[in-house]
């Protein structure tokens, strides 16, 4: 028999979506590989296109990959900073946008865009499926994430293709996701870019359309 998610558990999980915050600020307590393990299989049972599951993660342990990763994202950084003038550039400037040096855990996410599994279906119009399948897989494991506690940030500001060079995977992957997750240092009900005036959320209303 199909559970029967009541009103109390649906409250709960709205709840759950609106505190899901891109956590920068990590505390560096270690998380044991079994917890992130049965995270990402939570993860793994996301939907994908013709049931191809392209995920593939990458656990990041080794330093000297890891100070390569942080590296492409200080260059990257410096370069985005520059296209910024005015207002925008002092803020950008004073943003917390990556919590690569504190987080315990470095988890990469790649598509496998030569995966035969699946056989290619769904993907004949709408090749991007592939990696829409993997973002899937990301949110899920974000929600689960919050849901044991563990805060989770979202990297990309950094050079995908040579973090996929150090990270040495087999040829055909693509990097969908450079992600830290630990045990947050705060948290916050509202976006970190809202609290610091990069940015506001937009109601509702103009995003959805009746044709």
């Amino acid at each position: 028999m199909s559970p029967k998610f009541d009103a109390a558990f649906r409250a709960q999980f709205r709840d759950l979506v609106l505190w899901r915050r891109d956590v920068r600020r990590f505390r560096r307590d270690p998380i044991p590989r079994e917890r992130i393990d049965a995270l990402l299989e939570v993860a793994s049972r996301a939907p994908s296109v013709g049931l191809s599951q392209p995920w593939r993660f990458v656990h990041v342990d080794s330093p000297g990959r890891r100070q390569a990763v942080i590296k492409s994202f200080t260059d990257a950084n410096e370069h985005a900073l520059a296209g910024y003038s005015g207002e925008k550039h002092a803020i950008y400037a004073n943003l917390k946008l990556a919590g690569l040096k504190e987080a315990p855990v470095h988890l990469a996410v790649f598509s496998d865009d030569g995966t035969h599994t699946g056989s290619g279906l769904g993907q004949q119009t709408m090749p991007e499926t592939l990696h829409y399948s993997v973002v899937a897989a990301i949110q899920t494991l974000w929600l689960a994430a919050r849901a044991d506690g563990i805060g989770m940030g979202w990297v990309s500001i950094l050079d995908p293709k040579a973090v996929t060079r150090v990270l040495d995977v087999p040829e055909g992957w693509n990097l969908v996701a450079y992600l830290c997750l630990g045990l947050p240092a705060e948290e916050h009900l509202d976006p970190e870019l809202e609290r610091h005036h990069w940015e506001h959320r937009i109601d509702l209303a103009p995003l959805v359309l009746t044709r």
